[in-house]
C-alpha cells in the first residue's frame, strides 16, 4: 500500500502549470487513497515558469522592482522570495533579456547586465541570503561587468579612470583593472545559477562566437567581443585565481555565468539540478513509495536535462520508482532505457491539439489517468 507519494512535475506549457498538475493529483489521491500522504513539489528546469514553480514550492510570494533594462531603459522586473525570506528566485531575462529590445536595436556591444545586478541588490535589501537565478535569454555579452558594477565592484580603464554605470560589451574592451566592493553586503550570500549551456567564456565555442549573432552582432562585432572576453578572462585569472576561459557554462548569458563563478562564488548547474537543490528535493522525497513527474511532451529530449529526468536521477539514488505523465509521449530508445517505472500519456481519446491543450481538458485527463494509475497500483499491492 502506498503511504507517501511525491508529485513533482513541470508545467504543460500552454496548458496547465506545475502547481495545477500537483493540485489535480493531490485531489485524486485524497479520493482513492485517503490515508496516503501527498507531497507537492511544483518544478521547472530553469526556463519559462521556473520563478512561479519555485516560488510556489518554497511557499513564497512575488515582488517587483524597477531596474535598468539592457539599454538602460526603465524596466519593471519581478522575482520570487521564499516564505522564510532567505531565498530569491530570479530570471536574468526579467532585467536583461533579449525580448526587452526590438530586433532593430539589438547590439551586444551596447547592452548591459546592470539591471540584473540591481535586481539582485533589491533582493539583498529585502534580507535574502541565497539567490537562485536562471540566466537564459540574455541580450548581453558584457562578461557580467554590468551586473558586477551594480553590486559595487569597480572597474577602471588603462588610465585608472573609474568606469561607472551600465557597463556594456564595448566597455569590456576598456577594462584594465577592478576592485571588490568596499561594503560586505555580499559576504555569505549563496548564488545558485541555472546554466543550461556548457560553452566556455571565450574561444571558438565561447559566448560571442556562438551566441552573439542572435543578439544582433555581425562578424566584426563578434571578433571584438571575443577578444575582449579573452583579455578580461586573463585579468580575472591573475587577480582571483579563477580560470573561467574554458570553464563549462562560463559563456552563458554573454559571460554572466563566468562572472557569477569568479566574482560571487556562484555554482553553475543545469536548470533542473539547481531547482531540485533549491527546494531541498532529496529531503522531500525521503521515505516516498512513488514519485509522479511529467511535462507537456515527453520525448527523447526529456532525458537531456528536462524536469522528469532530473527527478528520475534524484529518485534512483534512493531507489524510489518514478512514473512520468505527459500531454503526449513520443516513443524513443532513450526513453525506453532511461529507467522510468512507466511513461504514460494522459490523453483519453483522439482530439485536436487545441482541445487537448485546453486547461480544463488537461486537468480532466490528468485526473482520469492518475486515478486509473493509483487503482492499478493498489490492486497489485
Amino acid at each position: 500500500m502506498l503511504k507517501k507519494i511525491v508529485i513533482a512535475a513541470d508545467s504543460f506549457k500552454g496548458s496547465i502549470t506545475s502547481a495545477e498538475f500537483a493540485d489535480v493529483c493531490e485531489g485524486v489521491a485524497a479520493e482513492v487513497l485517503p490515508a496516503c500522504s501527498v507531497v507537492k513539489v511544483p518544478l521547472g528546469d530553469g526556463g519559462e515558469g521556473t520563478i512561479e514553480a519555485l516560488t510556489s514550492a518554497l511557499h513564497g510570494h512575488k515582488l517587483e522592482c524597477e531596474v535598468c533594462g539592457p539599454l538602460m531603459e526603465r524596466v519593471v522586473a519581478s522575482y520570487g522570495i521564499s516564505a522564510d525570506g532567505q531565498t530569491a528566485i530570479m530570471e536574468m531575462s526579467q532585467a536583461s533579456g533579449l525580448t526587452l529590445i526590438p530586433p532593430e536595436r539589438r547590439n551586444p556591444l551596447a547592452t548591459t547586465t546592470y539591471g540584473t545586478g540591481q535586481m539582485i541588490a533589491d533582493a539583498l535589501a529585502h534580507g535574502c541570503r541565497r539567490i537562485v537565478i536562471g540566466i537564459g535569454g540574455s541580450a548581453t555579452n558584457d562578461g557580467g561587468i554590468g551586473m558586477l558594477s551594480a553590486l559595487g565592484f569597480r572597474f577602471y580603464d588603462l588610465l585608472g579612470r573609474h568606469m561607472a554605470g551600465g557597463l556594456t560589451g564595448a566597455d569590456l574592451e576598456r577594462v584594465a583593472s577592478f576592485d571588490f566592493p568596499a561594503e560586505h553586503k555580499l559576504d555569505g550570500v549563496e548564488f545558485l545559477v541555472a546554466c543550461d549551456v556548457d560553452n566556455p567564456f571565450c574561444g571558438p565555442s565561447g559566448a560571442a562566437p556562438v551566441f552573439a549573432a542572435q543578439k544582433g552582432a555581425d562578424a566584426a562585432i563578434i571578433e571584438r567581443l571575443d577578444s575582449a572576453m579573452a583579455k578580461f578572462a586573463e585579468l580575472v585569472r591573475q587577480r582571483t585565481g579563477s580560470d573561467i576561459t574554458t570553464m563549462a557554462g562560463a559563456g552563458a548569458a554573454g559571460g554572466l555565468g563566468g562572472a557569477f563563478a569568479a566574482f560571487l562564488g556562484g555554482k553553475l548547474k543545469p536548470g533542473i539540478e539547481m531547482v531540485l537543490d533549491a527546494v531541498g528535493f532529496d529531503s522531500l522525497i525521503e521515505g516516498a513509495d512513488l514519485i509522479v513527474t511529467g511535462e507537456g511532451r515527453i520525448d527523447s529530449q526529456t532525458v537531456r536535462g528536462k524536469t522528469p529526468f532530473g527527478v528520475l536521477q534524484a529518485a534512483r539514488r534512493k531507489s524510489i520508482p518514478v512514473i512520468a505523465l505527459g500531454g503526449s509521449v513520443v516513443d524513443s530508445p532513450e526513453l525506453d532505457d532511461a529507467g522510468f517505472a512507466a511513461i504514460m500519456s494522459i490523453q483519453q481519446s483522439p482530439v485536436t491539439l487545441e482541445e487537448a491543450m485546453h486547461p480544463e481538458t488537461s486537468r480532466r485527463n490528468l485526473a482520469a489517468t492518475f486515478r486509473q494509475l493509483l487503482s492499478l497500483i493498489e490492486t497489485f499491492s
